[in-house]
């Protein structure tokens, strides 16, 4: 059988990112600062806790009207050194109107990252890039192997906190409305599912 596996330039912008075919593996990539870093495979609790999260959060979305609209692993490209760096939140929420030739979303307000055990430290690195994005005002981290979201909240004076807020569940504040997200029977290796989501207009 033909080799047919390609190696990555060292070097790549966006444009050619987005061009590029892949290594032949079928493997998932992310542009980091212009290198090519695969993305690691997840768990089955990850992608359930990813499931239940799209799902919820879109279905929630459409029944009330609303003209936003939640993406799956959407590529979200960050304010600062915009040409060089590609990431995959697993989820966000845009209001920007859907076209045939974009590939990149549009002015996320609100995006999400699902943190286990092996995608720790790239999770947080694409935290403080998605922080750099005008438009995103929360930013939410949910632990896969417990009852844990670390949420950032961008203030009234437009500034992020030092610090994440941890909590079993938030209100995500989505303009003109709330998306309360809450554990319901728990999320831990061998119970992943549980996540209930409300969406109520704001006051």
């Amino acid at each position: 059988m033909p080799n047919t596996l390609r190696e990555p330039p060292p070097s790549m912008t966006v444009a050619g990112f987005l061009d590029w075919p892949g290594d032949g593996t079928g493997r998932r990539f992310q542009l980091v600062d212009g290198e090519v870093r695969a993305i690691p495979p997840g768990s089955v609790a990850r992608a359930l806790i990813h499931t239940d999260l799209i799902c919820l959060i879109a279905n929630h979305l459409e029944a009330v009207g609303s003209p936003l609209h939640a993406l799956s692993r959407p590529p979200t490209v960050p304010r600062v050194r915009a040409s060089l760096n590609l990431r995959y939140p697993v989820l966000g929420v845009t209001a920007a109107p859907d076209r045939p030739d974009q590939f990149c979303a549009p002015d996320p307000v609100l995006l999400i990252e699902i943190r286990t055990p092996e995608n720790a430290a790239d999770i947080w690195d694409n935290v403080w890039e998605y922080c750099t994005i005008p438009s995103v005002r929360e930013i939410a981290v949910v632990h896969s192997t417990r009852v844990l979201v670390e949420l950032l909240r961008r203030g009234p004076d437009g500034h992020w906190p030092k610090e994440p807020e941890e909590t079993a569940g938030w209100h995500a504040d989505v303009r003109e409305h709330w998306v309360q997200l809450s554990a319901g029977r728990g999320l831990c290796p061998d119970s992943s599912r549980g996540w209930k989501c409300e969406l109520t207009p704001r006051a």
